[in-house]
């Protein structure tokens, strides 16, 4: 079986309960309008039952409201959360694309490297023509497949974020008026709650003018919509549960194991093998000829004594002579360590300062030193260039070996994985209490929506409640009111 059938599989449950729902309660609704079913009680047996529905009521609305709130708090987190982990991702193939750039344009300044008209060889340059031209292609392949992943993945959790908070706030507004409008019709008890909530009152008096069953059946049918989709939603969280948890899982057994190519390599891909060895190759081949022109002008020129008529490597030089740089690899272009008698290319420049001279009118030493300024120059420029290439050396060890993949699975297992896992726990809860929540107080709904009551009554208590909120009506008035409306019902 493959890994899209388990993972559809273990959110079929969600899928399944949605469909029984929207067909079973579908049903219930068209045998309840068809039959006429009512609920007539009378006397004291309903006010209590009026009571004892009106706490079921207001303890379901609540298990609703609470459930919206955790989906509210969840989704936010979780939105963060995936795009954090997100940017995490493309920060580091930016990173490692600036860095196949930079080698490239080294190597580019590396050709134009000239120390007394001494260059690379020829064949050397077209090498690193040909290394750029895969560089860039390694670059730009990376770039975009990450750019699209993330600008798929991006989508995905937007449209997601935007359902989870349509059905969020859709859900606690129908609860919280189909509460409001069952509490007009129930008791005058709960005028105190209904004051509470002005703005519920308000719109569920409106809607009582209209007719109540009719506005309160647009709720019913309203929530039975939204509970099938908030159980789709569900699954699709299974589904995005499963997926972080198998990714999360899958990151950990590469860094242990790295394979080359792999289902991972769609969220970040390692760079062409054979690239980055060429350019490893080459960068150090580049380097060493650089430190090769430098000393070889220290050999010809700087440090030797030539006679006058020699131009132009005499200039009056003269002094100590001048160290020699330090190779950094050997002919098998493995790192070397630098002997006493050379300078690393850290420190070299501010070592050959102290071997210049100051020049004359007519180009030639007038005080003691083996460099002139402009040689001295032409040297730094040079060492500079092989010090920038030396420097991505070990990002280039990185990106040969697919250290910097490993590296970045890694942090999102340690880091990134479990604040997602949490969030997506809040959300499958608050998913789960507004599911619950919704469907018994739809079954309340559909209790109270067909009960026998003669519209006379119904006018006369929806006045009466809106001029409540308004504090024109006392206590007593209530309690009489609510009398006359219970021997009403039950006449």
């Amino acid at each position: 079986m493959g890994y899209c059938q388990q993972t559809l599989l273990g959110c079929a449950g969600a899928f399944i309960l949605a469909v029984i729902w929207f067909v079973s309660f579908g049903l219930a609704l068209v045998v309840h309008h068809l039959c006429g079913w009512k609920i007539n009680m009378k006397g004291k047996e309903s006010s209590w039952s009026l009571r004892i529905c009106l706490i079921m009521l207001i303890i379901f609305t609540s298990a609703a409201a609470i459930g919206c709130i955790l989906l509210s708090v969840g989704q936010d987190d979780f939105h963060g959360e995936a795009l954090h982990t997100l940017n995490y991702v493309v920060n580091q193939s930016d990173y490692t694309v600036q860095t196949l750039r930079n080698v490239t344009t080294y190597l580019s300044l590396a050709k134009t490297v000239s120390v007394a008209q001494i260059f690379l060889p020829s064949d050397v340059m077209k090498d690193i023509d040909r290394l750029n031209v895969d560089l860039n292609t390694a670059a730009n392949t990376l770039e975009l497949k990450t750019n699209e992943n993330s600008s798929k993945t991006r989508r995905v959790f937007n449209t997601v974020r935007s359902a989870l908070i349509a059905v969020a706030t859709v859900m606690l507004l129908i609860s919280l008026l189909g509460l409001g409008m069952h509490c007009q019709i129930i008791s005058y008890s709960l005028t105190k709650i209904m004051c509470f909530l002005l703005l519920i009152v308000y719109f569920g008096a409106v809607l009582s003018i209209l007719g109540h069953q009719h506005a309160i059946y647009v709720f019913i049918i309203s929530g039975w919509l939204l509970v099938a989709v908030t159980f789709i939603l569900c699954g699709v969280f299974v589904i995005l549960n499963n997926a972080i948890s198998d990714t999360c899982m899958a990151m950990g057994e590469w860094v242990e194991n790295p394979r080359a190519e792999t289902a991972l390599s769609n969220i970040l891909p390692c760079v062409d093998q054979r690239t980055t060895n060429q350019t490893l190759f080459k960068s150090k081949q580049v380097i060493n000829d650089i430190v090769n022109i430098v000393n070889q002008y220290i050999d010809s020129a700087a440090n030797a004594n030539p006679p006058p008529q020699a131009v132009p490597y005499y200039f009056n030089q003269s002094g100590p002579a001048i160290p020699h740089l330090c190779y950094p690899y050997d002919s098998q272009l493995q790192d070397r360590q630098c002997t006493a008698e050379e300078v690393t290319m850290a420190n070299a420049s501010l070592v050959w300062q102290n071997y210049t001279c100051n020049v004359s009118a007519s180009g030639f030493c007038s005080s003691v030193g083996r460099l002139t300024p402009q040689m001295y120059w032409e040297l730094v420029a040079a060492l500079n260039i092989s010090y920038a290439l030396e420097h991505y050396t070990p990002l280039l060890l990185s990106l040969q070996n697919c250290d910097f993949v490993r590296d970045t699975f890694r942090e999102i297992t340690l880091f990134y994985c479990p604040p997602l896992k949490h969030s997506l726990q809040i959300v499958n809860a608050g998913l789960a209490l507004i599911s619950v929540g919704v469907m018994l107080s739809l079954a309340l709904w559909i209790l109270y929506a067909n009960r026998p009551q003669r519209e006379e009554a119904l006018a006369k208590i929806s006045s009466r409640i809106r001029r409540s909120c308004n504090g024109k009506t006392s206590f007593k008035h209530y309690k009489t009111a609510l009398s006359a409306r219970f021997q009403t019902l039950g006449a």
